[in-house]
C-alpha cells in the first residue's frame, strides 16, 4: 500500500501544480504579449535495497511557449509589436534586465517609457525618457522619435533607441513576472538587425479553447488520484481484518 499511496498523492502533487498552470495561461489569454507556460512532469523512482515501489512524479515550470500570437494594428504610435523572435528589454522590478513581448508603451508623467505593465523600456543607456510634453513615435527600428510640440515644422529627434534582443542561442526563461531573463544572470546583447510593427500589438499565444480542455482533463485526473488514495485504504484496512480474523 506504502507504493500506491505515494505514487497517488505525488500524482495529486503533479495535478494541482498543472491546474495552477492551466489557470495562468487561461486569465492571461488578453493579455498583450502574454507567452503560455510550459509544465514538464518527469516520472521518478525511489531506489531501495530490494524493491522500487514508490513511482513518483516531479512536475515544474521551466519555460514558455514562443508561438507568436495574433498581431493586430492598432494605429497608435506607441504601440509596437516585436518582430520575428525579438524580445523587448525592460527594467524589472529589482532593477534587472529582463525582456518581454508587450509592447503597448506609454510615457510617464515623469518622461519614462513604459510598457503597459508600468515597466520602463530600456535603451542605450538605461531606461529611456522624453522631453515632457513632446510628441513620441516609435521608428521601425526601435527609435524612439520626439517632435517639439512648440515646433510642430521642426523633424523629429531621436532621443534613444529601444534595446531589441534575440533569445536564439541563449538559454532564457520566464519567471513568476512574466518577464524573460538570461539562465544565471546576465544579459543578451542587442540585435541591430531586430525590428517592430508600429501601431500594432501582439495578442496573447493562448488558446482559450484548448485551455478549457486541459484543465477538464486536468481535474479528471485529480479525481481518479484521489480514488486511488481511498482505493488504497479501503484494500489496507480489508487486509488487516483479514490479518485479525486468522489470528482468532
Amino acid at each position: 500500500m506504502d507504493g500506491l499511496i505515494y505514487t497517488a498523492v505525488s500524482g495529486m502533487s503533479d495535478s494541482m501544480t498543472r491546474e495552477r498552470v492551466i489557470a495562468s495561461n487561461m486569465a492571461n489569454a488578453q493579455t498583450i504579449g502574454f507567452k503560455a507556460e510550459t509544465l514538464y512532469s518527469t516520472p521518478m523512482t525511489l531506489k531501495g535495497p530490494s524493491l522500487e515501489a514508490r513511482a513518483m512524479s516531479e512536475a515544474e515550470v521551466r519555460g514558455a511557449n514562443m508561438t507568436g500570437g495574433t498581431v493586430s494594428s492598432t494605429g497608435r504610435d506607441l504601440d509596437i509589436a516585436a518582430q520575428g523572435d525579438s524580445l523587448i528589454a525592460v527594467q524589472a522590478n529589482d532593477g534587472t534586465e529582463a525582456y518581454t513581448r508587450r509592447g503597448d508603451l506609454t510615457v510617464s508623467p515623469s518622461g519614462v517609457l513604459e510598457n503597459g505593465d508600468g515597466t520602463p523600456v530600456i535603451g542605450s543607456g538605461g531606461p529611456i525618457t522624453v522631453p515632457l510634453d513632446s510628441k513620441v513615435k516609435i521608428g521601425p527600428d526601435g527609435a524612439v522619435l520626439a517632435t517639439n510640440p512648440d515646433q510642430p515644422n521642426m523633424p523629429p529627434q531621436t532621443v534613444d533607441k529601444i534595446k531589441l534582443v534575440s533569445p536564439a542561442g541563449s538559454n532564457v526563461e520566464k519567471g513568476l513576472d512574466g518577464l524573460f531573463r538570461v539562465v544565471g544572470g546576465g544579459v543578451l546583447p542587442t540585435d541591430d538587425t531586430a525590428t517592430v510593427q508600429v501601431g500594432a500589438l501582439e495578442g496573447s499565444n493562448v488558446d482559450p479553447s484548448e485551455v478549457m480542455v486541459q484543465m477538464i482533463q486536468s481535474q479528471r485526473l485529480f479525481e481518479i488520484r484521489t480514488k486511488l488514495v481511498a482505493t488504497a485504504k479501503e484494500v489496507d484496512q480489508s487486509g488487516a481484518s483479514l490479518m485479525r480474523l486468522t489470528s482468532s
